[in-house]
């Protein structure tokens, strides 16, 4: 017997259950399909037993929500589900597509009538259930045929505002969540490394840490992050009584979202370094065996014999500024993508959405939504008066820290590189004079002068 859902979910894993729940629970009733369906007894959404059914119990024009992995299964999902639909039926990709894949399906599915949305989804298995952050993008026209339900069953922000807007064209969306993603691992670097070097750097146990995590979670570091950091750091594993976290090996995986950052802000021009060190820092621990021979064989760890408490502070510090050099990175490449793809991104809108129900959401994304609002053009968010007065109050800690840690040998890869960046962006002269020289020397690839117009070239041997 036909019926009339207002959609279809296609791929009824993990995310693609809860997301019918969230429509569902917010009456908009999805009916949903799955190749090798492996459902909960009590699963109260109509699944059918075949596309052809799944389109049949669509209102027109049909939407079908796609929770496939990326890559070749969303292609397949697409060709597989099209013959279904007639031309201005919606297709929404909701996985972690990458951006330029998302733009090839939109200018294909365009040519042939259908609508195409690419959205990211952020929050989990708990946000998709209970409110995700969503960042649509696509064929502009569907907007309006989704955004009713998207606001529905997005996360709230303090102020009521739902966590979803329309980021753009294209694949617009897809690479703001490519960004968050990004901009994610570098979050996770910086806390992992200040818990490194409290931890196995000075000494300080878990449950220490876990207390001290928790009271910076009640200042300016709140977040979902730093709260979530806290729980761990005091979870004991029941088997043992050990903290869990020391038993759980020191190898980071990642699915190639935080990659795609590294590798597209290359074509940009646009340095992300703390970013690039948390990609880089999670290959290294995937070299587990090379590095308990090289522990053995090199050495290089110094005992902390400061004022615990002093380095708690700075720590405090150094994670907040080294945070917001993060965040400075992530939202310049935002801004560079939005002029190279024609894009036209608002930063704005795009940092209200984070604000609730993504797993980057802090507080701070409440003072950098006021610095774009207030200057929707500003270049760097380090030129912003508020964090330019933050920084310039933590670098005294921040300096210490990244000392500290260079004495005890604990590596501390993106934090460096957050105030190398920093460093870096506020220095009136670098030394790439030397490096022009260098190229000139031995290729010939000319340089400027600081005293003249034009171009020039040394016959450096004569």
């Amino acid at each position: 017997m036909k019926s009339n859902h207002a959609l279809g979910i296609l791929g009824l894993g993990v995310m693609g259950r809860s997301l019918a729940l969230n429509f569902a629970r917010n009456g908009f009733a999805p009916v949903g399909y799955d190749l090798d369906p492996h459902l909960p007894p009590d699963f109260p959404i109509r699944v059918t037993s075949s596309l052809e059914e799944l389109a049949s119990n669509l209102t027109q024009p049909r939407i079908i929500f796609l929770m496939v992995p990326a890559g070749a299964p969303v292609d397949a999902a697409i060709l597989s589900i099209k013959p279904c639909l007639q031309p201005g039926d919606l297709i929404i990709d909701g996985g972690n597509s990458y951006f330029a894949d998302t733009e090839r399906r939109a200018a294909a599915l365009q040519n042939e009538g259908f609508l195409f949305i690419g959205t990211g989804v952020s929050g989990g298995e708990s946000g998709a259930l209970w409110g995700p952050s969503m960042m649509p993008g696509g064929s502009v026209e569907a907007w309006h045929l989704v955004r009713e339900m998207f606001e529905a069953i997005s996360a709230k922000a303090e102020d009521g505002m739902p966590c979803v807007d329309w980021m753009g064209p294209g694949g617009a969306g897809h690479y703001v969540k490519m960004v968050h993603n990004g901009i994610e691992y570098g979050d996770m670097q910086l806390i992992a490394e200040i818990y490194d070097l409290l931890h196995r750097g000075a000494g300080i146990p878990n449950q220490e840490l876990a207390d001290i995590f928790a009271e910076w979670n009640t200042r300016e570091l709140r977040s979902y992050l730093i709260e979530i950091t806290a729980k761990i750091l005091a979870r004991q594993d029941e088997e043992t009584g050990q903290s869990l976290v020391d038993l759980i090996m020191d190898e980071a995986a990642q699915k190639g979202t935080g990659k795609w950052t590294s590798q597209n802000s290359f074509d940009l021009g646009i340095a992300i370094p703390t970013i690039n060190a948390a990609v880089e820092s999670r290959m290294i621990s995937a070299l587990k065996s090379e590095r308990v021979q090289a522990a053995h064989l090199l050495g290089g760890i110094g005992k902390y014999t400061g004022e615990r408490s002093r380095l708690v502070d700075a720590a405090e510090q150094a994670l907040h500024a080294s945070k917001i050099t993060s965040y400075a990175q992530g939202l310049r490449l935002l801004s560079a993508a939005s002029q190279e793809y024609s894009w036209n991104l608002d930063l704005s809108r795009i940092v209200r959405v984070w604000r609730s129900g993504c797993i980057i959401r802090a507080a701070l994304l409440g003072d950098i939504t006021r610095a774009y609002l207030a200057q929707p053009d500003l270049p760097n968010l380090l030129l912003d008066d508020h964090f330019r007065t933050v920084i310039q109050n933590s670098q005294a800690a921040w300096r210490e820290v990244l000392q500290t840690a260079i004495g005890l040998g604990i590596p501390m890869l993106a934090t460096s590189a957050s105030l190398a960046y920093y460093d870096a962006y506020r220095s009136e002269r670098l030394p790439a004079n030397l490096t022009q020289a260098q190229r000139d020397f031995f290729g010939a690839h000319t340089y400027r002068r600081v005293d003249r117009e034009g171009v020039f070239h040394t016959r450096w041997e004569d």
